[in-house]
């Protein structure tokens, strides 16, 4: 196995966050290259990788996967034993359906709470767009830990892409000191907890960012 996931700048990058994320809780081994954000070069080095111009990468041998959830996709399954997706029927499709509304949704909360690891600031004003997107956030954490999470303190119970595409999340509301119901505050401390987030948030306080 030879894995290498080309990453952004851990502070600032979300979707970058979520692959690496899942393949450190999945102890799958790989090869991590940083390309710092907001740089005056920062556009042609992404394209000394891939055409697509955007963080993350993996490269698997000859193979190339780019956008977070594909990459998700793929480890699935080429690496089906790390079960990184939930395997009862039920739990999937609500899992998937999660996924996808993450992936394409949430735009108010993306541009009024951006990524922003290791800051802590007062929740600034925001739109009626961002306040609906927290509620519905906090929404879908209290129905899967309700109905799928009784085996653990993850979403499923067991750590999964889910809780991969939900983790910048967690840390936006950290940052922002957003106000969370308790099942909310208390899959944050989950997620917070886990070695892979807190070795991502060394490393981001290690970044030299201007």
């Amino acid at each position: 196995m030879s894995l290498t996931l080309i990453i952004g700048t851990k502070k600032w990058s979300s979707w970058s966050l979520r692959p690496w994320m899942a393949m450190k809780e999945a102890k799958l081994q790989f090869k991590e290259i940083i390309i710092h954000l907001r740089q005056p070069d920062t556009k042609a080095r992404i394209l000394e990788y891939c055409q697509a111009g955007k963080v993350p990468i993996l490269i698997d041998g000859r193979e190339m996967v780019w956008d977070s959830l594909a990459i998700l996709e793929y480890l699935a399954h080429r690496f089906p034993e790390t079960k990184l997706w939930p395997q009862e029927l039920p739990a999937l499709a609500y899992a998937r359906s999660i996924v996808a509304e993450m992936h394409s949704g949430f735009m108010d909360l993306r541009r009024e709470f951006p990524m922003d690891i290791g800051a802590d600031v007062p929740t600034p004003e925001h739109s009626a767009g961002a306040a609906g997107d927290i509620e519905r956030v906090q929404q879908i954490w209290r129905d899967a830990r309700s109905r799928f999470g009784s085996a653990g303190p993850f979403l499923f119970g067991r750590f999964t892409i889910a809780d991969a595409m939900y983790a910048p999340v967690v840390t936006r509301f950290r940052t922002y000191n957003v106000p969370v119901d308790p099942v909310a505050a208390a899959y944050m401390d989950t997620i917070l907890a886990t070695p892979s987030m807190m070795a991502w948030y060394r490393a981001a306080d290690d970044e030299e960012v201007e």
